[in-house]
This record gives C-alpha cells, structure tokens and sequence, in this order.
C-alpha cells in the first residue's frame, strides 16, 4: 500500500513524570516506538522527542520501572505538527524468587558434563547455524529493532557529552589513529586527484 504523504506528520513532545512533592520532571531516554515497526525515538535529557509518523499510527512510551502508555495519533489532522506532554507512571514489578542450586562438587560437574549426550545431528545444526554464511546473511538481513536503534541513540548521546563545555582531545597519540592514517596513505587517499 503506498504511503500516502499527505499523512506524515512532525510528531514532538515531552516525557514528564511525578517528581518529589508532585512537581512534573523530564524523564530522559524513554523509547518513543511506532508499534509494529522499527521506527521510533528516545527522549534527551530533557525528555524532549520528536520524528517524523504518520496520522493514525500508535505510539508506544516505554522505560524501565514505568508503566508503558499508548497513544494514537489523531488521523483527522489539519496540520503537519503534532506535540504532546506524555504523563508517566512509575511501576514497581515484583519478580518471583529464584534459587539456584550448584552442584555438590566440580566432580559430580565433571561426571555430568562428560555424559552428556551431543549427537553429529546437533553437532551438524550448530556448525551450520554458526557458519560464516549464515552469520554474514543475518548481518545482512536482521532488521535493526527500536530497542537496538534507541540504544544506539543514547549511546551517541553520552559520547557528545562528554566533551560538552571543552574541546574535544586530539588524537596525536593515538596509536590506532596513526595505523589508520598510515594505511589511508599507502592506500593513496591523500593523492591529489587530476582535473579530467
């Protein structure tokens, strides 16, 4: 079905939470998802967001210890702008308890292990699931999830603040930055190129 681009709308806004004595603070790096696909944002530390949806779609806010919230964005839109002060709700989540049981000694381990059964059929599957063809087909072909793209932003994020008020340090000393510059050269990147 094609996108109709008449839709497509800025979609901005902000993530606040209850703070102490019930004042509204920003709550950075929540996953702003679109449900049902891989597009999406993550808040800054101001809890700002915004990208680029279409009229109609559900929003998903999400974040570790609050209680995810859906929202649908209107499809009967005059504008192209669309902002919103997304409200959430801390959740406290009780997990159930897990005790873990060692074995006796490392010998009845090693009695174990030694016995355990691994037949060619599963010695086979592993050697074709961890082969360089099918490692490099699910590089290839795996979709980046709205988890991974989030983390990709925050992690951009932290690397530009933490230069933010100075100037960044040059890498003179760097050894691997001279390893890629040596190379560059000998691979001739620094020639000048002819006008043709």
């Amino acid at each position: 079905m094609p996108l109709d681009s008449s839709k497509v709308i800025q979609f901005s806004g902000i993530v606040v939470t209850e703070g102490d004595g019930g004042t509204m603070v920003p709550l950075p790096y929540t996953n702003v998802a679109v449900k049902g696909t891989s597009r999406g944002e993550s808040s800054d530390q101001r809890g700002f967001f915004s990208f680029a949806a279409i009229q109609g779609e559900t929003i998903t806010f999400s974040r570790i210890g609050f209680r995810a919230v859906d929202f649908v964005i209107p499809d009967t839109l005059n504008q192209k702008l669309y902002s919103i002060v997304q409200i959430m709700s801390e959740d406290t989540i009780l997990l159930p308890e897990t005790v873990i049981f060692p074995w006796p000694s490392k010998k009845h381990f090693e009695i174990e292990f030694l016995a355990m059964d691994v037949s060619d059929i599963q010695r086979e599957a592993m050697e074709q699931n961890l082969s360089k063809e099918a490692l490099a087909e699910l590089r290839e072909n795996l979709r980046v999830d709205g988890t991974e793209a989030s983390r990709m932003v925050i992690s951009q994020q932290a690397a530009g603040f933490k230069y933010e008020g100075q100037f960044k340090p040059q890498r003179i000393f760097d050894p691997l930055a001279w390893k890629q510059f040596i190379e560059a050269w000998r691979r001739g990147d620094y020639k000048r190129k002819e006008n043709k």
